[in-house]
């Protein structure tokens, strides 16, 4: 009996595993046949306001024709959610009337849209609305899944107007996500419309932010295990509930936002490290950070701007200077931001900053000093001292946190030693923080911020004194004679003690002419004020005849052609009489070329010369003395055209 009970047992046992191996099989098979379905990109008409789509971030096509004055558009660059989503983008400049792919990300309401004439599109003011949007190209940015549909606050969407098949609102509006539901919420003095339950995709993971995406780790490279747990919870974010009848327009009134502080009229990038050595958690950190900081810094139009770029392999913008104009949206658009993963390459991200970031177009003010925080965990996978001297040279602050260096045991792997000290602003200490560890970054919010918005400290800013380079241009004719000669070499010196000389800062060549003509000293040779000062006094007199024209073109061939392309070109040309060839071409030449020049006649110089070779106006730029021992009395005055005239232009 008990033989046929184990019988009986084995033969179950044997069915089982047959079932079990079966059924393996088809899931195989069907994972086979189960394939991720192919973003596509919906597309609107012309007419579908910004307002209507509840996604917060998407790309769109648009059809052709959008420029027609029926679709109505309001603000500039930030444009109210009440405007034609493809108004505004052929508006902005990133489609033509021939429409195209856009990417839209909502961002917060502002207190007051202006209109402007632009790209074939008059976009009209309007006195507040309770969200905004901008448009860039239709590029997806990599990590962010798009919805191939949108999800309208009506059901009946204009897109389904055109025939495109839209789902309810209460299934996901993303193929292969889970939906969760979205709270709106009401800013106090604001009427909500429509403000039904909403659903809207969970954002998959980022390729930065799981280790199964981790890239293979170059040697030295420190690495942290990145599936820690994530309790980063970002907060509700504000959506425009729907359409808003066009009475409410006049009526509706937002919370109180700051306009900024005024002691800190700062344009401030924030470079943070998205490697994927830094891990989740330090990842959050650093959010949480920069959270923080947006709050103490009071970001506003009047006061400071911020925007942020993170970088691991390469870098990516996440949102420019104009995107968040106070702190609140700021917080809330950090909390946003998804790793990038790869390796540490600061150098790139400082190019990029240098080359992209503060531009008028990203919202950079011009008179507003360009500051770059540079955040980097232990150290950067490739170099940064040649990428940080373009960025100082072009008028950029650079910071640098670094949080947990390298120890003494890791410095073998560092690629480029003492590394923060040759990218910041000046090796004072004043630029440079090292943070122990990531669980004590908080501590360094305030330190951080009392520096960037010390102003009269950012050095690297461009001013009249420390962003040209200045060639001196020099008459040692036979009339000027030995005591005169060292005359105008003490104005030389006494024009350039007035600047900040450095190889990045302001730097001084010149040269000297008779009939011929010879370099005393090139913008490359000499990089402190020292330096410069005890050339000027080596220059020696050269005697001869006086042949200006020549002189100029020497100076521009062997001066200015190796001056850097971001630098002003200053010439300042001292003459003690009438040249024996033609100064107008030459001259003219100079100003085409962009050398501002600026004319010193001494006693039988001609004064209609002098003004020829001036820029204009001439009264500006053009000076007479009758005497040598009064050239002194020149310094004040031309320094001050030089600054009155600099501030006079856009910066940066």
């Amino acid at each position: 009996m008990g033989i046929v009970v184990l019988t009986m047992k084995a033969s179950v046992i044997e069915v089982f595993l047959v079932l079990l191996v079966t059924g393996i099989h088809s899931n195989k098979e069907m994972t086979k046949k189960i394939k991720r379905p192919k973003f596509t990109v919906p597309q609107i008409n012309c007419d579908v306001k910004a307002g209507k789509i509840i996604n917060p971030e998407f790309i769109v096509k648009c059809p052709a024709g959008c420029q027609d004055p029926r679709y109505h558009v309001y603000g500039t660059d930030v444009y109210a959610s009440y405007s034609s989503v493809c108004g505004a983008a052929v508006h902005s400049g990133v489609l033509d009337n021939s429409g195209g792919k856009i990417l839209v990300q909502k961002v917060a309401g502002q207190s007051s849209y202006k209109g402007s004439y632009s790209n074939g599109v008059r976009s009209l003011s309007l006195p507040r609305w309770r969200e905004s949007f901008v448009v860039s190209e239709g590029k997806p940015q990599k990590g962010v899944t798009y919805p191939s549909t949108l999800t309208y606050s009506s059901s009946k969407s204009p897109a389904a107007k055109a025939g495109e098949t839209t789902k309810a609102d209460h299934s996901s509006s993303v193929p292969g996500t889970t939906a969760q539901p979205v709270t709106l919420m009401q800013v106090p003095g604001t009427t909500m419309v429509g403000a039904t339950h909403t659903t809207l995709p969970k954002p998959s993971p980022s390729a930065g932010s799981t280790s199964s995406s981790l890239r293979p780790q170059p040697v030295g490279q420190r690495s942290r295990e990145l599936g820690e747990p994530d309790l980063w919870k970002p907060g509700s974010v504000l959506l425009d509930a729907g359409f808003v009848p066009k009475e409410e327009l006049s009526t509706q009134s937002l919370e109180p936002v700051s306009q900024g502080d005024p002691n800190c009229k700062i344009d401030l990038s924030f470079l943070i490290d998205g490697s994927s050595s830094i891990g989740k958690r330090r990842f959050r950190i650093q959010k949480q950070f920069l959270a923080d900081v947006a709050q103490v810094l009071d970001v506003g139009p009047a006061g400071p701007l911020m925007g942020v770029v993170q970088y691991g392999d390469n870098p990516a913008t996440q949102f420019n200077l104009k995107t968040h104009t106070n702190s609140q949206d700021l917080k809330t658009a950090i909390e946003k931001i998804t790793q990038r993963g790869g390796l540490s390459n600061a150098g790139r991200a400082i190019s990029f900053v240098t080359k992209n970031f503060f531009s008028k177009s990203n919202g950079n003010r011009g008179g507003a000093p360009n500051v770059a925080v540079v955040m980097v965990d232990g150290w950067p996978t490739d170099k940064v001292e040649e990428a940080s001297r373009f960025a100082r040279e072009s008028g950029i602050n650079i910071f640098f946190i670094t949080i947990e260096g390298a120890t003494e045991n890791e410095k073998q792997y560092v690629l480029e030693p003492n590394f923060a000290n040759k990218a910041v602003c000046r090796t004072n200490g004043f630029y440079s923080l090292n943070v122990q560890n990531w669980f004590g970054l908080h501590k360094t919010v305030q330190h951080l911020v009392k520096r960037v918005c010390d102003v009269d400290r950012l050095a690297c800013s461009k001013t009249c004194l420390n962003s040209a380079d200045i060639g001196f241009v020099i008459d040692g004719s036979s009339s000027v004679g030995t005591s005169n000669f060292r005359t105008v070499l003490q104005f030389v010196a006494n024009l350039s003690k007035e600047f900040e000389i450095s190889d990045t800062d302001t730097r001084i060549g010149a040269m000297q002419y008779t009939y011929e003509q010879r370099l005393e000293f090139g913008f490359e040779e000499h990089s402190s004020k020292a330096d410069v000062l005890n050339a000027i006094k080596k220059v020696g007199y050269w005697s001869g005849g006086t042949s200006t024209g020549a002189a100029i073109n020497y100076a521009l061939e062997q001066l200015f052609k190796k001056s850097k392309p971001n630098k002003r070109k200053l010439m300042i040309l001292i003459t003690d009489g009438r040249s024996y060839d033609d100064v107008r071409i030459p001259s003219t030449v100079a100003h085409h070329k962009g050398v501002i020049t600026y004319a010193i006649g001494v006693a039988w110089a001609a004064q209609d010369e002098l003004e020829v070779i001036a820029t204009h106006p001439a009264r500006d730029h053009a000076f007479f003395v009758d005497e040598f021992d009064y050239l002194y009395k020149l310094v004040p005055q031309v320094i001050q055209n030089i600054c009155t005239e600099f501030n006079s232009q856009p910066r940066n």
